[in-house]
């Protein structure tokens, strides 16, 4: 009984350093590299548990003991590496690339968070045709949205709803150049990723391009994409036209 509380304890203690490697971060308790490295330690961890209760199960039934312990441990120690299983997956399937933008020719420029990005260690000028070949590659759809129908100003009406929807936090909103500059913060480590929506004139209508870039990480795990399109989404529901699609 004592070895099955043990081996229980271990897999609790891993699920709880796996629920602090975030929160960690956003308190400032350590940096995004030490959630990272709790992260890892937490799934060694909770795998040995897992091991160590499934040895001991077919021990245990095969003298005919209560397995409870046992499979409580199983299941916390599975559940817990799965996590960190599943992040590293999802981030060897993307390149480990970091500002996403559907102009890749003439990207949304940044003005307004220049200064919330002074210690950034990414910067916030484009990479050029390497960054965006690899973009092109693992995200064809993200392309610009037209709204054929919609004149800049109301356009900007929309994107600037969008983003205040989205909860990203506002740092310039310039209705004369048709940009929106913000701030998103990402839920479990509290990562800031800056924002940039540029509205321009197309034919009757207009052309939103949006560009997403993370102040730290050489890799933002599909991060930026997915909020571009979410964004992007949002925008053309609001407008009523249908998403762009890949080519």
């Amino acid at each position: 009984m004592r070895a099955q509380r043990a081996t229980l304890a271990a897999a609790i203690l891993a699920a709880l350093l796996l629920a602090l490697a975030g929160p960690g971060v956003r308190l400032g308790l350590w940096s995004f590299r030490g959630g990272f490295t709790a992260m890892e330690w937490a799934a060694y961890l909770a795998l040995a548990a897992a091991v160590l209760a499934l040895l001991q199960l077919v021990l245990t039934r095969a003298r005919g003991g209560r397995p409870g312990l046992l499979i409580g441990a199983l299941a916390i120690g599975l559940a817990t590496a799965y996590f960190p299983w599943s992040w590293r997956r999802r981030a060897a399937q993307v390149p480990a690339i970091h500002d996403i933008t559907t102009d890749t020719q003439d990207p949304p420029a940044f003005q307004a968070v220049l200064r919330l990005r002074a210690d950034a260690p990414n910067p916030a000028t484009y990479g050029g045709p390497e960054i965006a070949a690899q973009q092109q590659q693992a995200y064809p759809d993200i392309r610009p949205l037209d709204l054929p129908a919609t004149p800049p100003a109301d356009a900007f009406r929309l994107a600037l709803d969008a983003a205040r929807a989205a909860g990203w936090a506002i740092d310039a909103a310039d209705s004369a150049e048709g940009r929106v500059e913000a701030t998103a913060t990402t839920a479990w480590f509290g990562f800031k990723d800056d924002v940039v929506v540029r509205i321009r004139p197309s034919g009757t209508g207009s052309r939103v391009d949006v560009r997403s870039v993370s102040r730290v990480g050489k890799s933002d795990v599909g991060t930026n994409a997915a909020r571009i399109r979410g964004y992007l989404r949002r925008v053309a529901a609001a407008d009523g036209v249908a998403m762009p699609r890949p080519s």
